[in-house]
């Protein structure tokens, strides 16, 4: 697909814009099925180094409540995803480099790896590190990496972030690079609807994606954070609905693509809409990450305003998620890794 037919999928409407969430989701269903893999999010800390200007963690808002979840939560809560079939855990968190930190991440990897008998997948999302620490975690037993771009385009990478040595597009890009290297199943995506955004740049987006060769893609709508630099430009933001609904043509755009590949449907997509995840699994998306973060914790992992937080346990999701995947044609694969069919079938090379 070329820039041209891309931007008419992006910007399409009517019964055109059916067709395509039609064509995705049949896409995904001949490629690999229409199964809904999980993954148990666990949202380990929100104390963070960086300062991006979009996020609500972010190391200068005075007004976090931050905290680190012990390791017995964390082990708990990979227990309970273990218990409960999900297959696989994402461990998430704000980014930190330092050693003590790395060495409690390795050791954690080991543990779940140990309470699960090897069972369950790790994924981590935990930032840009050296390739040294990306390599111990991957020996450690995490074997999925996801590493948001955020935009493709530099100059809007600069725009979101501050002008500093610790916030580089350079150093993203090189992250990336580590991770395949590393043997990871590799994990980025962008933000969808940002202030300065082009509809061409997500359009490049999705090409920068499909050139890197990524093995699963997690993006959403950019949802504004009172507490941020970013959020003095909200009067120029599209506006919810439509923020919405191009994320949902580029879930659908991706998956016509590169057909074999996993992507999420993003936990922002249901800050806007109560069905915004179920109706990305109906453009094509294949991944859940229910969040199964100890539930005194969950509302202080606020990367952005009106994060959906649920008062109920994470066994009564599970249930109304497995009801709400088969209404849209989905049915969700318990017990399983769910790994990236692409990356399988390039390693098979």
């Amino acid at each position: 697909m070329d820039q041209k037919e891309l931007l008419h999928l992006l910007t399409c409407q009517g019964e055109e814009e059916q067709q395509l969430y039609t064509r995705a989701a049949a896409q995904r269903n001949q490629a690999i099925g229409n199964g809904v893999h999980l993954r148990g999010l666990i949202e380990i800390s929100n104390i963070c180094r960086k300062n991006c200007l979009y996020c609500g963690i972010r190391h200068s808002n005075p007004n976090v409540n931050r905290y680190e979840l012990t390791d017995e939560e964390i082990l708990e809560a990979a227990r309970f995803a273990w218990q409960h079939n999900y297959g696989s855990v994402v461990l998430q968190g704000g980014e930190r480099t330092d050693k003590t930190y790395v060495n409690r991440i390795t050791r954690l990897l080991q543990e779940i790896k140990r309470l699960s008998n090897n069972q369950l997948g790790i994924t981590l999302s935990l930032g840009e590190q050296d390739k040294a620490t990306y390599q111990r975690w991957f020996e450690a037993g995490a074997h999925r990496y996801l590493l948001r771009i955020e935009t493709s385009n530099s100059q809007l990478y600069r725009k979101i972030h501050p002008a500093d040595s610790l916030h580089n597009f350079a150093t993203r890009l090189q992250c990336l690079e580590y991770l395949q290297e590393c043997g990871y199943q590799t994990g980025s995506g962008v933000m969808i609807g940002l202030p300065f955004q082009t509809t061409e740049d997500l359009v490049n987006d999705l090409l920068f994606l499909k050139s890197i060769d990524i093995d699963m893609v997690g993006m959403g709508p950019y949802l504004e954070h009172q507490d941020t630099p970013l959020y003095s430009n909200r009067e120029v933001l599209l506006p919810i609905s439509e923020r919405l609904r191009l994320s949902l043509h580029m879930v659908a755009a991706l998956r016509l693509m590169i057909p074999d590949i996993n992507i999420a449907a993003t936990t922002a997509l249901q800050a806007i809409d109560s069905l915004g995840r179920e109706k990305a699994l109906a453009a094509g998306a294949n991944v859940i990450m229910p969040n199964i973060t100890p539930e005194s914790n969950r509302k202080n992992y606020k990367l952005y305003s009106n994060k959906p937080f649920s008062d109920e346990g994470a066994e009564e999701i599970l249930r109304q998620l497995i009801e709400s995947c088969a209404s849209y044609g989905c049915r969700v694969n318990l017990g399983e890794w769910g790994d990236s069919r692409h990356w399988h079938t390039k390693n098979r090379k």
